[in-house]
């Protein structure tokens, strides 16, 4: 059983937080959080997910890459093309069913997912070089915890439609 907040909790707070998300939403999406320098605004959304969760998990099929993000195979397989395309990822065979396709990070992948981070990293430096370090952790804690709650609401409504 869940607790209707907007019943006992602060309604002012609530509107200005889901105010303050929608006005976050868009200006990453304007910026896309890009980075700096020539960086800034190179890699959309997508191919940023995806190349990093290739690199962070490692060689996998459509199809878990597909459940690791929580997302469709048809998705995945739509946005992974361009990304075939570049050269920043590989398509192989899977090493024990040959049939079956593996994306793969490549060498130009990890390299310019590499550049793509490391001008996302200054941007985050620059934005917030007047926090204190807890503000920092503080804010990204609580941002990690939003994301999953985002993230659980997210598997739950699935699973409720199926």
């Amino acid at each position: 059983m869940t607790t209707d907040l907007t019943a006992v909790g602060d309604t002012g707070l609530l509107d200005t937080l889901q105010h303050e998300v929608a006005l976050f939403a868009r200006r990453a999406e304007q910026t896309r959080l890009g980075g700096v320098g020539q960086v800034r605004n190179s890699m959309d959304r997508a191919a940023y997910l995806l190349l990093n969760r290739l690199d962070k998990e490692g060689p996998m099929g459509v199809k878990a890459l597909a459940a690791s993000m929580g997302i469709d195979s048809s998705t995945v397989t739509r946005q992974v093309a361009p990304l075939v395309d570049t050269g920043l990822v590989k398509r192989t065979s899977h090493p024990e069913d040959g049939r079956a396709v593996v994306l793969q990070l490549s060498p130009r992948g990890q390299a310019r997912l590499e550049e793509v981070r490391a001008s996302r990293r200054q941007l985050m430096a620059e934005l917030t070089h007047d926090w204190a370090p807890e503000e920092r952790d503080a804010f990204c804690a609580l941002l990690t915890r939003f994301n999953g709650a985002l993230s659980a609401r997210m598997a739950g409504h699935d699973r409720a439609d199926s």
